[in-house]
């Protein structure tokens, strides 16, 4: 969004009908219940018609409420306390049947990130990881995980990567120290937004090298200056953030990192599987 999506509704105030101005001070009050409510909800909630509601999203400059209400979500999803976060999703998920509410939400956002993916970034990823001299691997918090998991399967098959592993913004960037032109930095964020991790990725851009955000939307503080930009829709589930999505985006990032190299694999890993062996690193159950 070009402007603060709660600042567009304080200027547009005046401008409102009386029932659009109740709409916009429940959503200013309320922003944490407002988010998942229909425009039928919302309207009976304050009063007024859903027809009211659907022109109040449109005169915000929408096409309708499905599209103010997704931005609504994106904006507000990363100023949402943890408290907050458990009370919306318990409207959300709650009931008897938590994990068939929690798989299908997570069957939704899988969905609505493979048919929104944009295939030129991701293969522009792909071609960067392929040339890069160095690949630098950022995650912190929830995104840890993430960033760990990549780093585990890339250094099985490339030996060109760091996974960068710190708990302070100064080890992160004594870790990086050298990043630069020819490198390429995957910088892994989703709401709420990591500020190291951000500024990390800042000072790679100035360093001259080139960015992989894996993030939520495009207006991520992550994809400013990313050079392809891998957006996986995240949800949240209570307190915690549900990765789904963005895990699967990274699945296919190591299979096609890793097709590119399918020469060098059979042998990569006829030396792993001795190595396997004669460490006894699995359980041998035959």
């Amino acid at each position: 969004m070009k402007r603060d999506l709660f600042d567009r509704l304080e200027a547009l105030k005046p401008k409102f009908s009386k029932g659009q101005r109740l709409i916009s001070a429940y959503i200013l009050d309320h922003y944490d219940r407002a988010i998942y409510m229909t425009a039928a909800k919302l309207g009976s909630t304050v009063g007024v018609s859903e027809s009211t509601v659907v022109r109040f999203a449109v005169e915000l400059g929408y096409d309708g409420y499905p599209e103010f209400q997704h931005a609504l979500q994106e904006y507000v999803k990363t100023k949402l306390t943890s408290i907050q976060r458990m009370e919306v999703s318990g409207n959300r998920i709650g009931g008897e049947d938590i994990l068939q509410n929690v798989l299908s939400a997570d069957i939704d956002t899988l969905r609505q990130t493979r048919e929104n993916m944009s295939r030129a970034d991701f293969d522009h990823a792909v071609q960067l990881l392929s040339e890069a001299r160095t690949i630098y691997i950022l995650g912190v918090r929830s995104s840890a995980g993430l960033a760990s998991f990549l780093g585990f399967y890339f250094n099985l098959v490339l030996d060109n990567v760091r996974l960068i592993q710190t708990t302070s913004a100064s080890e992160m960037f004594e870790q990086m120290l050298r990043v630069g032109e020819g490198d390429v930095v995957i910088g892994i964020s989703f709401p709420r937004y990591s500020k190291r991790t951000v500024k990390a990725m800042e000072y790679a851009h100035r360093r001259g090298a080139s960015l992989i955000a894996l993030t939520d939307s495009e207006q991520s503080p992550l994809a400013t200056y990313a050079d392809a930009k891998l957006i996986a829709r995240s949800d949240m589930v209570s307190f915690v953030d549900s990765l789904v999505a963005p895990l699967s985006i990274i699945n296919a990032l190591i299979a096609a990192v890793a097709s590119k190299r399918r020469a060098d694999l059979s042998n990569i890993f006829s030396q792993l599987e001795s190595i396997w062996e004669e460490y006894e690193v699995y359980e041998n159950l035959g």
